[in-house]
């Protein structure tokens, strides 16, 4: 078993052909709550890819009294790593993929919370959710404009020399009309926020 990433939250192992990801424990909270907090998350996040109508890789196991969940392994590429060698053609026809697939998952009222180039995987040019740690199900506007600004953030700082013409293809692409409207009102307030 071989240590892929180290996250505050968890620890997630390649297994041959499985992923295991792990939650810690926190040595700082009360062990009943802590057992409690951790439960609750690996059982939302099963539950987010068990329910999800988006590519995401498949569970195998859940182990709650471990707090573990296995799932299959997604052998492609992070789109972190690919972005900005792919072709401007192939970068935006992605960005359309992207914009579909995100407003599959708000249909269902899922929220990712973590929408960033880091989470998602292109396997046989599919798109490929995973880390759904901070996910969670809500119809609330203002949850999915929240969730497409963090994708807007991660474009920016990571992949700003194709933003913002990228970010506007998923934009374009993206289908709930009321979601965007809210998202200009997120966005103004980011706006303030950073002036001050």
């Amino acid at each position: 078993m071989k240590l892929i990433k180290q996250g505050a939250e968890s620890a997630i192992f390649l297994d041959k052909n499985k992923i295991i990801k792990h939650r810690i424990s926190k040595g700082y909270r009360i062990k009943d709550i802590d057992e409690k907090i951790r439960k609750f998350r690996t059982r939302s996040e099963a539950k987010l890819l068990e329910k999800a109508n988006v590519n995401v890789p498949k569970i195998l196991n859940i182990d709650e009294k471990e707090m573990k969940i296995e799932m299959e392994y997604v052998e492609g590429d992070l789109l972190k790593d690919i972005f900005e060698d792919l072709k401007e053609k192939e970068r935006l026809e992605l960005c359309k993929t992207l914009g579909e697939e995100v407003s599959k998952l708000h249909s269902q009222d899922m929220i990712h919370g973590d929408l960033t180039t880091s989470n998602l995987i292109l396997k046989n040019n599919k798109i490929y959710f995973i880390d759904f740690g901070l996910g969670f199900f809500s119809n609330k506007l203002e949850d999915k404009a929240v969730d497409l600004r963090l994708l807007k953030q991660a474009l920016e700082s990571k992949h700003y020399k194709s933003f913002p013409r990228t970010y506007n293809e998923i934009l374009k692409h993206y289908r709930h009309s009321d979601v965007k409207k809210r998202l200009e009102k997120v966005d103004s307030r980011g706006r303030y926020k950073t002036r001050k």
